[in-house]
């Protein structure tokens, strides 16, 4: 394809900053020209957003124009999978509009938008609107957006890879379905840097899956990252956990050293947590910011800008700002613990410099020796362009549930039109009639168990055929309540101000964790230390306090290793010819372990048993993730009960689980056959709470239970509560409810990462080695200090546990004669 010429007005611009149209952007340009939808996948610092934008921009070029009057309306919608970036992108989007002189509107639109301006875009829309797929699905759910979106010309998706493969990437395949039924002529664009697999994306993005009509756009290669991995100085890499703490006078000096620094960890509690760390050591009160999703709106604008001008010397934080955040003048990215993912290492080092010309330059801090290994295995995966993601999976009917909820309110709807409408995403291609026909009862009358009460009744069938809502009311409450982001429930933290009222917000903490203060509490949060003053109406109460004893945990989901990692791992660990390049106490590590016991190879599950203070322990070495180990750990042990081995406990990491008992296990084969996860598995799912916590997430996303009334909002325990009641009244008239299906669905993927246990036991059935050892091994180390850490509170001193550490590493390391079974 060709594009037309670039009009003169955007080539002189170009000139006149020293740029060069790049090849990707011209061919973007020319996707858009030819009436093609376009992928595109191209380094960071390549000027992908630039390029999404370009056609618009052009479009509104006065050359082009020729005297005509500029395209009224909404021309196009920018959806990005963070309010971050959408404001970063309209700060960094105003500067050639303004520059180029161009008669372009451009507004953001996100739950942190005023309502009188969110009104008003309904009205009076802009010509370009940054949104969030849920921002987009509330905007379709008002009768004006037939009218709003009409004239809908393109939309550009950002960053597609970091939630279409999830419910967020389910809401804004359905939005996309609905725009393009609105507007036919309507044109999408996907961006990314990390997509590991673009004709998968490729497919997402095309309506009815042609990928014919998607061009795939590559960008032109950028200059190679240069990734570095700290070591302790004169010191040993850690045997056990995962914040990488003792590095904190050295990350000290790299941000002395450094004009901007981007410190990356993989959840709040550790943004705090480093944060507090790096104060503690800032003799030169360096000015030091921290940035993550439960600070308050105000609190992450005042840090964004702050870092826009340049005047902050470092920034910690969590994937809040994992994503296209343009501050070029970054010039060091630390990753504190492990990556888990080539392709998440790749978008953080991105954020430096963020010029394709230029290298980025990354430090990985690896909190143990698993993660120092993990850290080489993304760097070598970095430094040889190889990349991992996550599968698509079918579309959720908790979403799908919600979507046609949303497009009642907008306008009554005939349902053969509006399946034929969701079957065109590739999401919900596979929804056939019985399950439309489900879907509908559920939304309409809250299924057979429950159609007896008026409360589930959201939408009727009228005698024509055409479904509409039961009420206006119902259109209210749906917008207080659609979302796909579940956290756990939330309250705020205020400055405690004259009169027992809350003054300024400074984020959310949990309300489990808020359960836990009284009055006189101190905490740490948002940068300060906090004293709790009282707890009233969903809100925590604060003033200046001197010192801070805790810091709050947030149970959000951990960050997965991913399986192109885990097998990296695995390859490090039988490549002897390899440790050669590894600091000599890893390298000692591994010899030992090679020598007293045996290495897990690809393929293989090792499995280890050995005594330890009147406990006999068994660690299994997976390479399975967090969560795959979990439910591994809960179905060993429940086995381990019914053959009489007296199970005590197990606890796991990303690449082993430990399991201990009174008797010792001889053969840990009958233990994972794979009949496991059609026995014991269903019965553990259907009677714990994992089933519990999965309906109450999706009895939220799909409008079963409403959060938020007019005027007061439920508490975490009156949602669990109402949920839990309905999901057993389900559970014995209704099984079949779709809502239940959608729970196992969750149980089973995010939950549980089922795909990798059942590989995982498919592997035990042809490949188990099992190694009987008279003391622990130097490679079961890092999981066995696990057990001491978990049974102490937080903010104890750690000398006990690193006296167990050393304990155990003295044991595990003391070179004689194996006593092994080889």
């Amino acid at each position: 394809m060709t594009a037309r010429p670039l009009p003169p007005e955007i080539a002189t611009w170009f000139a006149a900053r020293g740029w060069r149209v790049r090849d990707h952007q011209s061919a973007m340009l020319a996707a858009s020209d030819a009436g093609r939808h376009a992928m595109l996948v191209a380094d960071t610092g390549a000027g992908k957003t630039l390029a999404g934008f370009l056609p618009t921009l052009a479009d509104f070029a006065p050359s082009r124009l020729a005297g005509a009057a500029p395209p009224e309306g909404l021309h196009t919608l920018y959806i990005s999978p963070l309010k971050a970036l959408a404001h970063d992108v309209q700060r960094n989007l105003l500067a050639p509009i303004e520059e180029i002189g161009l008669p372009i509107r451009v507004e953001t639109r996100s739950g942190d938008t005023p309502g009188e301006r969110k009104k008003r875009q309904r009205t009076r829309p802009p010509h370009i609107l940054l949104t969030t797929p849920e921002s987009l699905s509330l905007l379709l759910s008002f009768p004006d957006s037939l009218e709003l979106f009409a004239g809908l010309k393109r939309v550009v998706i950002d960053e597609v890879h970091a939630f279409a493969t999830g419910k967020r990437g389910d809401l804004l395949a359905l939005a996309l379905a609905r725009l393009q039924a609105i507007a036919p002529d309507m044109r999408r664009s996907a961006l990314s840097a990390t997509v590991a697999e673009p004709e998968a994306f490729r497919e997402w993005l095309a309506p009815w899956g042609d990928i014919d009509s998607v061009e795939l756009v590559q960008g032109e290669q950028g200059a190679p990252a240069e990734v570095e991995i700290l070591l302790p100085q004169e010191e040993r890499v850690p045997w056990g956990g995962h914040a990488a703490t003792w590095a904190i006078p050295q990350l000290y000096e790299q941000i002395r050293a450094n004009r901007t620094t981007l410190v990356f960890t993989n959840t709040r509690f550790l943004a705090e947590y480093i944060f507090q760390n790096l104060w503690d050591v800032n003799e030169d009160t360096l000015p030091i910011g921290i940035h993550h999703g439960s600070l308050s709106k105000e609190a992450r604008r005042k840090v964004e800008g702050a870092m826009a001008r340049g005047e902050l010397r470092a920034l910690v934080c969590t994937a809040s700002l994992d994503l296209g955040v343009d501050w070029g003048d970054i010039d060091l990215v630390v990753q504190m613990g492990a990556p888990k993912g080539s392709s998440r290492l790749l978008q953080r080092i991105g954020r430096a410099n963020h010029r394709l010309d230029q290298p980025s330059r990354a430090l990985l801090v690896p909190g143990n020796r698993f993660e120092f290994l993990e850290a080489t295995a993304a760097k070598e995966a970095v430094d040889q362009g190889q990349r991992d993601g996550e599968d698509f999976r079918p579309g959720g009917l908790d979403v799908l549930a919600q979507h046609v909820m949303a497009c009642a309110c907008g306008a009554p709807f005939q349902e053969d039109e509006l399946l034929a409408e969701v079957r065109s995403s590739l999401s919900y291609a596979w929804v056939d009639e019985a399950v439309w026909q489900r879907v509908l009862t559920f939304v309409s009358t809250g299924g057979y168990a429950l159609q007896a009460y008026d409360k589930f009744k959201r939408i009727t069938r009228d005698r024509t055929g055409i479904w509409r809502l039961t009420h206006p009311e119902q259109a209210a409450r749906h917008r207080m309540n659609a979302g796909i982001i579940i956290d756990s429930e939330m309250l705020e933290v205020r400055i405690s101000a004259r009169g027992g009222r809350g003054g300024r917000a400074l984020g959310k903490v949990e309300e489990r964790f808020a359960a836990s203060l009284s009055p006189g509490d101190s905490f740490a949060f948002a940068g300060m230390s906090l004293e709790v003053v009282k707890l009233q109406d969903m809100e925590v109460l604060v003033k200046a306090a001197k010192a801070s004893a805790m810091i709050p945990s947030y149970g959000g989901q951990r960050l997965p290793l991913t399986t192109h990692l885990a097998e990296r791992v695995r390859s490090m660990l039988v490549d002897r010819a390899g440790w050669s390049r590894f600091p000599d106490d890893v390298r000692e590590w591994l010899e030992v372990q090679d020598w007293r016991s045996q290495m897990p190879g690809p393929g293989q599950l090792l499995v280890e048993s050995f005594p330890h203070g009147q406990r006999f322990y068994s660690v299994y070495y997976t390479f399975e993730g967090w969560n795959a180990n979990q439910s591994l750990g809960m179905l060993i042990t429940r086995r381990m009960e019914d053959l009489g081995l007296a199970p005590g406990g197990f606890v796991a990491n990303d690449y082993s689980l430990a399991v201990w008992g009174l008797k010792p296990v001889g053969d840990p084969a009958p233990l994972l056959s794979p009949d496991i996860l059609q026995d014991e598995f269903i019965d553990w799912v259907q009677n714990s709470h994992l089933l519990r916590r999965a309906f109450r997430e999706v009895a939220v996303i799909g409008g079963l239970v409403e959060r938020q009334h007019p005027g007061k909002r439920k508490t975490g325990k009156q949602v669990t509560f109402s949920t839990d009641l309905i999901y057993d009244v389900l559970r014995k008239y209704e099984p079949d409810h779709v809502l239940l299906e959608a729970a196992w669905a969750d149980a089973r993927t995010r939950m549980t990462d089922v795909g990798r246990l059942g590989d995982l036991l498919d592997r035990a059935g042809e490949q188990l080695v099992h190694v009987e050892l008279d003391r622990v091994s130097p490679l079961a180390v890092p999981v066995m200090v696990m057990i001491g850490r978990e049974a102490t509170p937080q903010g104890s001193v750690d000398d006990e546990l690193l006296l167990e550490a050393e304990s155990l590493a003295g044991a595990a390391m003391r070179v004689e004669e194996p006593s092994a079974d080889r």
